[in-house]
């Protein structure tokens, strides 16, 4: 590698020079004052002057000015005349008295010694860094001009010009005649010319962002790319580092030293505590803020970013704030600094943000690089941004925060707050082992009693997501028993949790809700509202009571006030049971309520409970984009869904989809043996299920169906509201050719399906046993359950009772010795007759369960509702029935609808059943694909006419009032259906085509 040029951009001060000697040469000499900041080329073109100047004839007489010898009078021009013969005479004598005119004395002869030179022969005097010369010298160089404009003589001096915190001296022309001198400062290298540097001294190719990289942190400045060039040299670094370490010998790092120590010791104090400030984020460094932290002149500041912009030094940020031009260059300019001197600076200007009312976190990024301040105002900035860096979601900013508060002092009584945060936090995005050790200290200072619960709810919910509930639920029970006798609120809220994590282990969770009953059946006052929407749940689960009874119960203990701390259990708890009861949107209303008052940088085992609700609502409604969209699925640092819930429904998603092999790969990747013993297990077992039956296996499907509801039945759960293991088992066994044991199953799930009383469970359990069952009675019961659940796809909400019409006293079905089922809230026929009654035509017909507070989602065109999935199953089943009946026509209807509405849900597998049922039946053609415009639901035109003009995602959602994720889910199932890709094509693909270019209708009974 040759040496750089230092004189690009250089030619016309060059020739200048050139000029002004052959001046000189002619008896006419001038000052020539070559200006500009450290490191831009001043000495290596007083170099080139001089060569130049010598070519022609001309003495050249040199000196280089140093700090180092300020001090020593005449230092400069005896440097000039020290080769001269007469030269040791004249420095030999005593100084000159004080007050001597410089017409006489020492400087007169030194002057007169010069005038022999010149009489000899043309002199050019080259001076470097005279701005360092001695006062003396000074004097006999400004006095030496005013008479060298008749001499053959050509001074040509450079000086520093840049602009320092420090105002500078007065230059060596300022008392000069601007006739007697020509001054030219010498700017900084353009970006291309220092990339043409870069270019002419690297060997081989250079990338374009490479070089962009080289200018940036050589920032035009000659001395700084030719040492960053030199380390270049033996490292090749490629792309260019951030760090000074990186490079060898060190060149780069010496020359911003130097370049700093040119400057002056204020200049030094600025850089460094800009590159400090500039290191813990931009913007942070304004001109207020930088002269407080290094405690420089307010008024020099300003001008001193101004002016190292200007030179290449500092560069705006797109927002226009000035920043180091290379974090390279920002490292060498804080090598020098010690760590303490600058964990000092960070302190500074921690206190100077706090005193002039920054931003908590602005003030708390600071204290992150300062050192133990050992004052309540860190402790107080610190825990307040980690607070607000939780509630923005971004668990890595507050655990730094929090992190760092431990070191200041913290009042005992707030410590067990901050330990149980940051233990939670660290639990949830470090490792599941790190935040243990916090909370259990949390747990153990001697904090306030409300405190202390926060702390033993989040270690018992870090324990039992580890597998121990036991040791959760011992934790939890310690805590009551020893520290809450006297805050009788307090221990419901330890007892409610304990119930919550018991569903972790089968074992714990049927002693914990034993004492429960049992206490409430005592004390229901020291159960609680939580603890009583737990046992709500609990029944609901072990089919002890109907849906209309749980929703009562939950919505009276909604409406009664809670402790804060109780509160939190309520609305997942109500959530859970109004999914169960077919009320989705108020379960979406609970799930909102919920997870708005969870504070998620806290370990809650409500949290996840509300999560799960999130999860399965989206199931419930057959939006599949929506739960493989859900942020429990598709984690947003890519890595596979954790929880057993999500992994389970995200199965049955892709599964429903048309996605088996997808399927497979997910539930293949879940570790089953290594899974907490939970009840989200039994839900996995269930989806791999449903994969395995969608494989065409069903021997294997039947043993995950069983041993899911094995699970099940040994945690009391045996209604088939949670998992519907006894109609997928069922089907499994006609699969293997065993109706018996099928019809057996079936026969069950529709005792337990009329406990519940809901159209979902149902017409589910009913459209199983017509299919286990077969023939005139099958059909009877399918048609029954497609009015059921028709019924409540389609009907809006109804305020008026309604009649026991149509089959009134006819059991659901009839099996030879098998009585009816009893249920705790009316007779065994009344879901029958309630149901087909609202086929009646009567007044009020289909008022349904719950009444005047039913909000079916269905209402809304084109919004499936909680029945939607199975009614689409239950049409299917109806139609091979009607085709094995010999009722064509009928059963074709019944298939094209279920074709349909597996269409609108992007149920590939369930349209596929019906269309295979159409073929069997020996339709000659299936009902076409329900795509392009007409195929939108209402929701989903809204928002892609929204979209298509060219409003974002999260425009369309605050407009709606909906949620972001639902906007998405919409818009991909609109592309589906437009046979689209991107946004760009909503317009066209929303816009009919004209009537002469449209295909013919078919109707619906197209064949």
């Amino acid at each position: 590698m040759c040496a750089p040029d230092r004189l690009l951009e250089r030619r016309d001060t060059l020739e200048l020079l050139a000029a002004e000697a052959a001046r000189a040469r002619t008896g006419s000499g001038r000052l020539i004052v070559l200006r500009g900041a450290t490191g831009t080329g001043r000495t290596a073109l007083l170099e080139a002057a001089a060569q130049q100047a010598a070519a022609q004839g001309m003495r050249v007489l040199r000196a280089r000015c140093s700090p180092e010898h300020t001090s020593i009078p005449l230092d400069t021009v005896y440097q000039l005349l020290a080769h001269a013969p007469e030269f040791g005479a004249v420095a030999g004598e005593s100084p000159d008295p004080p007050g001597t005119p410089p017409h006489r004395g020492r400087s007169a002869r030194l002057w007169r010694l010069l005038r022999s030179y010149a009489e000899e022969t043309p002199l050019l005097i080259a001076v470097d860094d005279a701005h360092l010369a001695d006062a003396a010298s000074r004097r006999w160089l400004v006095e030496a001009v005013r008479w060298i404009d008749r001499l053959p003589v050509l001074l040509v001096v450079t000086e520093r010009s840049q602009y320092d915190i420090d105002p500078p001296a007065d230059g060596l022309a300022h008392a000069l005649s601007s006739a007697l001198v020509h001054t030219r400062t010498l700017a900084p290298l353009s970006p291309d010319s220092a990339a043409e540097l870069i270019r002419s001294v690297r060997a081989g190719d250079t990338a374009p962002e490479w070089v962009a990289d080289c200018v940036r942190a050589g920032a035009g400045n000659p001395l700084l790319l030719s040492a960053l060039l030199d380390d270049l040299q033996s490292t090749d670094q490629d792309p260019l580092p951030d760090t000074c370490a990186a490079l060898y010998p060190g060149s780069y790092a010496a020359a911003v030293s130097w370049w700093l120590d040119s400057a002056g010791p204020a200049t030094i104090e600025v850089a460094r505590a800009f590159a400090a400030l500039d290191e813990v984020g931009p913007g942070t460094a304004d001109a207020d803020l930088l002269a407080r932290t290094a405690g420089a002149d307010p008024g020099r500041v300003p001008g001193w970013l101004t002016a190292m912009t200007r030179l290449g030094l500092l560069r705006p940020d797109p927002e226009g704030r000035p920043r180091y031009a290379h974090p390279l260059l920002r490292d060498a300019v804080l090598g020098g600094w010690s760590s303490a001197a600058r964990q000092r600076a960070h302190r500074r200007a921690a206190e100077a943000m706090l005193r002039r009312g920054d931003h908590a976190e602005a003030v708390a990024g600071q204290l992150l690089r300062a050192g133990p301040v050992g004052d309540t105002w860190a402790t107080a900035a610190l825990l307040d941004a980690a607070d607000l860096a939780a509630r923005d979601d971004r668990s890595d900013d507050a655990l730094a925060y929090l992190r760092r508060a431990l070191d200041e002092p913290i009042p005992p009584a707030r410590r067990t707050a901050v330990l149980t945060e940051l233990g939670s936090l660290e639990y949830a995005t470090v490792r599941s082992t790190a935040g243990i050790p916090r909370l259990a200290e949390a747990m153990r200072l001697p904090g306030p009693p409300r405190d202390r619960v926060r702390a033993a709810v989040a270690l018992g919910t870090a324990l039992a997501r580890r597998g121990d509930a036991r040791a959760a639920i011992d934790v939890l029970r310690g805590l009551r028993d020893e520290h809450l006798t006297g805050h009788p609120d307090l221990a419901r809220t330890a007892q409610t949790a304990s119930a919550l994590l018991s569903d972790h282990d089968q074992g714990v969770r049927q002693e914990v809700y034993r004492r429960l009953r049992e206490t409430a059946e005592r004390s229901p006052d020291l159960v609680g509202t939580a603890g009583q929407a737990l046992l709500v749940r609990y029944e609901s689960t072990a089919g002890l009571t109907s849906a209309e009874s749980a929703m009562d119960r939950v919505r009276a203990l909604l409406a009664q006030p809670a402790d804060p701390l109780e509160e939190a259990f309520l609305p997942g708890t109500a959530a859970a049971v109004a999914q169960w009861a077919d009320q989705l949107d108020e379960a979406d209303r609970l799930v909102r309520r919920g997870l708005a008052g969870q504070r998620t940088s806290l370990l809650h085992p409500m949290h996840t409970a509300l999560l799960n609700v999130r999860i399965d609502l989206a199931a419930a409604r057959g939006a599949y984009d929506e739960v493989l969209a859900d942020p429990e699925v598709r984690r947003p640092d890519g890595s596979p869904p954790t929880s057993a819930n999500a992994v389970a429904h995200a199965v049955v998603a892709l599964v429903e989809t048309g996605r088996t092999e997808e399927a497979a790969r997910l539930a293949e990747g879940f570790d089953l043996q290594n899974a907490p013993d939970s009840w989200e297990l039994n839900r996995f077992l269930y989806a791999r299920g449903v994969l395995h039956t969608a494989l065409g296996d069903p021997a294997a499907a039947l043993d995950d169906f069983l041993e899911c509801g094995r699970r099940q039945a040994a945690r009391d759960v045996v209604s088939p509201v949670v998992t519907p293991w006894r109609t997928a088992a069922a089907e499994c066994q006609l699969a293997l050719g065993r109706p018996r044991e099928a019809l057996a199953l079936a026969e069950e799930d529709l005792c337990l399906a009329r406990v519940w009383n809901t159209p979902r469970v149902l017409g589910r359990a009913l459209r199983t046993l017509a299919t286990a069952t077969g023939g005139r009675r099958g059909l009877h019961l399918a048609d029954r359950a497609v009015r059921i659940l028709h019924q409540d796809a389609h009907t809006p909400p109804r305020t008026e009772a309604e009649p026991h019409g149509g089959t009134t006293g006819e059991a659901p079905y009839a099996t030879a010795g098998e009585p009816p089922c009893a249920t705790p809230d009316r007779t065994p026929d009344d879901i029958a007759t309630n149901r087909e009654g609202a086929d009646s035509g009567a007044p009020g017909a289909g008022r349904g369960m719950l009444g005047a507070d039913r909000g079916t989602p269905g209402a809304e065109r084109g919004t499936p509702g909680a029945a939607e999935t199975e009614l689409i199953a239950a049409l299917t089943a109806q139609g091979r029935l009607l085709t094995a009946a010999g009722e064509r026509a009928r059963a074709r209807d019944a298939l094209r609808e279920a074709a349909a509405r597996a269409e609108r849900l992007g149920a590939v597998r369930a349209r596929a059943a019906a269309e295979e049922a159409l073929r069997e039946g020996g339709a000659r053609r299936t009902t076409p694909a329900l795509t392009g415009p007409d195929a939108l639901t209402a929701g989903e035109r809204r928002i892609a006419e929204l979209a298509a003009q060219s409003r974002t995602n999260t425009e369309i959602a605050e407009l709606l009032h909906l949620a972001r994720r639902t906007v998405e889910t919409h818009l991909t199932s609109t592309y589906r259906k437009l046979g689209i890709r991107r946004r760009a094509e909503l317009s066209a693909a929303l816009t009919p085509p004209p009537d002469s270019a449209r295909p013919p209708k078919r109707g619906p009974a197209s064949r």
